[in-house]
């Protein structure tokens, strides 16, 4: 039986996807579906999956004081995380991508999650500086002001927790402080815990692997803002780079928003909030244009996770069994 939180990422996608598709003329939609040029999608996809590769070598400048992997070997577990974040309710990609690392090097899960939380840490980070690179030359609607500000406060705390967390003096108040109140039986295991936490933030005290994983963070989310710009040619929308770099953000940020596999529904709101509220697009354009994006994003990438899947013959029960105790905990 699912979780119910399974069921509210369900109903939340079906409120995005109604408030998107309200009042809207189908006809319209399928007529600027139509009238794109689909050849566009294959460039579009190739730029995309240059990201994830560069996404990879970034993990692996992440994993660097952990365990020396290189780029080929985590860009098939990278891709297989993805896939299963399209499959699996509750961004189950992120525990995937723990599982097949730990099972490939022995490196405990939580060390693994942690650099991921790293990850995902200068993604948003990425996001926010595309916003501020867009807001000097398109004006932000109060819509995208409230979305700016909502993120830039998460992902503030974000790194005020985790750099807190690499400090000795934290670790010591965690072991000192937080196991003492522990039962016996469990102690252990959460001391461990902490240390694997530590050791997978040790990026963080390490300031010249952190300006790499800055730049390629950025260059790789501008592989990506490539893919809508391309994309966006193929419909025709004479958009410049800065509305591009404002829609790449704002369609990753609302992905954040608890939803369905796949993120259905946010995704396509993010795009509206920025081709509409700031660009002026035509709405049945700019959902036409959604849904072409998002298939682009999910399709290719989801059938190459699989296809890794079945060729490192991995245990779909052993992922029911960590998403069903994600969903539990």
């Amino acid at each position: 039986m699912r979780s119910p939180r399974f069921w509210i990422g369900l109903l939340i996608s079906a409120i995005f996807l109604y408030l998107a598709f309200r009042g809207q003329d189908f006809a319209e939609i399928q007529l600027a579906l139509r009238q794109a040029n689909y050849w566009y999608v294959i460039p579009a996809v190739a730029l995309y999956f240059v990201g994830v590769y560069l996404r990879a070598f970034r993990w692996a400048w992440v994993l660097r004081g952990i365990v020396p992997l290189g780029t080929p070997a985590l860009f098939s577990v990278v891709v297989i995380g993805y896939m299963a974040n399209n499959l699996l309710p509750l961004r189950a990609g992120e525990l995937v991508r723990s599982y097949v690392l730990s099972t490939r090097t022995g490196v405990r899960k939580t060390s693994i999650l942690a650099t991921i939380a790293v990850e995902r840490l200068f993604d948003g980070l990425t996001m926010l500086l595309f916003i501020l690179v867009a807001s000097i030359f398109i004006g932000l609607t109060d819509q995208l002001e409230v979305v700016t500000l909502l993120a830039g406060g998460i992902f503030g705390v974000l790194i005020l927790i985790l750099i807190f967390l690499t400090t000795r003096p934290a670790r010591s108040l965690l072991i000192s402080v937080l196991l003492p109140r522990l039962p016996t039986m469990i102690r252990e295991r959460a001391e461990r815990m902490i240390e694997s936490i530590f050791t997978g933030l040790s990026v963080l005290r390490r300031r010249n692997d952190l300006v790499v994983v800055t730049g390629v963070s950025i260059i790789a989310w501008l592989f990506e803002a490539s893919m809508y710009l391309v994309i966006a040619i193929g419909f025709g929308l004479e958009v410049g780079i800065a509305a591009i770099l404002l829609v790449t953000a704002t369609a990753n940020l609302a992905t954040l928003i608890p939803s369905s596999p796949g993120y259905v529904g946010p995704f396509e709101a993010g795009v509206l909030l920025a081709l509409v509220g700031a660009i002026g697009i035509q709405r049945e354009v700019a959902l036409s244009f959604a849904i072409v994006v998002h298939a682009a994003l999910y399709l290719p990438i989801t059938i190459w996770g699989l296809i890794y899947w079945w060729r490192e013959s991995l245990s779909w029960r052993e992922i029911h069994r960590l998403t069903t105790d994600e969903e539990h905990t």
